[in-house]
């Protein structure tokens, strides 16, 4: 029996154990969406393409899976390139089909002919083409393994249309086992490395620990909480990672991050790489004298530390178990109870004095009272994205999470406008959780449009919008294109088809979130946009150094 290339995708995905995909209509792909709609996937039709990556991010991150993604030739593919690149620097497995210029015509011009494999290279853990039908079921099941073996990242398959439009026997076609996590195991650390962490920590004062989305993608949250039970050491997360651990954990002291990083003697870094985050894990953040440990699935990760006592390469719930298996007897949490202590000390004299803003009553809306209502609104497992500049950093020293994986946002990219997409592919991937994005009016301008999808779509996300009248904070007004002025997103959601709130009184934001909750129960999406002052600035560390 004959079978084309675009059924011969839609089969492998299904085999492959997908089940929704994000898109926007375009030949040479169209007959594939058509196939994979008819396996029973679920098509959400976006109205921009970077956005269908976007929320195939997300939709990994909630659902610890691959996300697909789809596009047409030219323009469309291209489309997915700064999705892709977010996806890459945050190490999420975002699986990018592009539809591209037939093979049989390649170099001579054909209709949006460009070399979009050599493009998604760059930002890809993997790319390639398909050149024959019968290779499809092959290429995406390495897809699969590529995209989540070790280290998670996006894959890109460019698919020439005359790939997808030939016709072959079907009985030529050879469909491989379907990925599975259980069939490649769990790599421990080398049991010599094991007693050397342990030794180092039976000797250390002031040790913390600095844990990534590895502990996600592992699905080692429960190994981190058990090691950290067991052991007393002080926790902290990359912001891509809270919630592992209960940020109400009796050892998670937020605001004293910077103490504990500074005299830490000891620093465990745990499925995360030593980036601009965390400074590198270098003076003056960090204690110069203090010793590393690093563990990584990724041995690359370990030999390129530019800091480094003791390296152990190995799954991140594997040798969690392994260490704390070995600290039973030798090492208590007794040890370090005045480290604890004084970071406690810090992390409590903090809070007060931010408790006054708050709930400050002030005019226009201070940013942290905003912040400060929608963490009284939240569900406790509820899902946050964050997108933005000052309300980004005011979000995340204010809003605490409870749940791994259940927060979102800009990434180690810095991307903006992946807020609304973000939203919508976590709420398809979790549709019983609470999901609320925090915008800036900036960032929201850039994939605004995507609330039509969630309108279109019936996915009931809820939107809140930080206005204050353009990119980053400015009391000196001086900035060059920072003024966006006061837009009415509200007014456009309600155009959109969904429902929108306009609050100007610290008092009304939050009867306008229980009216905006409530419209979710009608499967509409809702947006409740909040003048915020224009004068706020955040302090965050500095990110970039531009001299030297």
């Amino acid at each position: 029996m004959a079978i084309n290339g675009s059924e011969i995708l839609a089969k492998a995905l299904e085999r492959e154990g997908v089940d929704t995909f994000f898109f926007i209509m375009g030949a040479p792909m169209m007959l594939a969406e058509n196939a994979c709609i008819a396996a029973g996937m679920r098509p959400v039709d976006v109205r921009h393409e970077q956005a269908a990556a976007m929320m195939a991010h997300a939709y990994a991150r909630l659902r610890n899976k691959p996300g697909i993604c789809m596009a047409a030739s030219g323009p469309g593919a291209t489309n997915l390139l700064t999705g892709v690149a977010h996806a890459w620097a945050d190490c999420a497995p975002v699986i990018a089909f592009g539809g591209s210029a037939p093979v049989a015509t390649s170099g001579r011009g054909a209709f949006q002919e460009v070399d979009q494999l050599a493009m998604f290279k760059p930002c890809t853990k993997w790319a390639e083409r398909v050149h024959h039908a019968k290779r499809i079921p092959e290429l995406v099941n390495k897809a699969f393994r590529e995209a989540m073996s070790g280290k998670p990242g996006p894959v890109y398959l460019d698919m020439p249309g005359d790939v997808l439009y030939q016709e072959i026997d079907e009985s030529d076609v050879a469909w491989p086992e379907p990925w599975t996590a259980e069939r490649s195991g769990r790599p421990e650390g080398a049991s010599e490395r094991i007693e050397e962490v342990i030794d180092l920590l039976a000797s250390a004062e002031c040790p913390v620990i600095v844990s990534g989305s590895g502990i996600l993608w592992s699905q080692a949250a429960a190994e981190l909480k058990a090691w950290v039970d067991a052991t007393g050491i002080p926790f902290y997360t990359t912001p891509q990672s809270r919630g592992v651990i209960p940020e109400d954990h009796p050892l998670c002291y937020l605001t004293a991050r910077s103490t504990a990083f500074r005299e830490a003697d000891v620093v465990m870094v745990i499925g995360t790489r030593m980036n601009y985050v965390i400074a590198h894990a270098a003076p003056p953040r960090f204690n110069a004298k203090a010793k590393i440990v690093r563990i990584d699935i990724d041995p690359a990760e370990i030999d390129t530390s530019p800091r480094l006592d003791i390296g152990i390469v190995g799954d991140a719930r594997a040798v969690l178990g392994q260490l704390t298996r070995a600290a039973d007897g030798r090492l208590s949490p007794d040890t370090y109870r005045a480290w604890r202590e004084r970071l406690r000390g810090q992390n409590t004299s903090k809070q007060e004095a931010q408790a006054k803003v708050l709930h400050s009553d002030q005019t226009p809306i201070h940013p942290l009272r905003l912040c400060n209502e929608i963490r009284e609104f939240l569900d406790r497992d509820a899902i946050l994205v964050v997108d933005g500049q000052e309300i980004l950093n005011y979000a995340r020293q204010s809003i605490p999470s409870f749940a791994p994986g259940h927060r979102l946002n800009s990434g180690v990219f810095g991307t903006m406008g992946v807020g609304m997409p973000f939203a919508v592919g976590a709420k398809i991937a979790k549709p019983d959780k609470q999901v609320l994005v925090l915008h800036g009016d900036g960032s929201f301008g850039l994939n605004a449009m995507e609330f039509d999808t969630a309108v279109r779509h019936r996915v009931p996300v809820l939107v809140v919008i930080s206005l204050n009248g353009g990119w980053t904070a400015d009391p000196a007004k001086e900035k060059p294109g920072r003024d966006l002025g006061y837009t009415r997103y509200d007014k456009i959601a309600e155009a959109l088809g969904g429902h929108g709130e306009f609050v100007e009184e610290p008092a009304d934001i939050r009867p306008a979130l229980e009216r905006a909750a409530a419209a979710l129960g009608d499967g509409k999406p809702a947006l409740v946009n909040v003048v915020t002052d224009w004068k706020a600035r955040a302090t965050t560390a500095p990110f970039t150094v531009y001299t030297t």
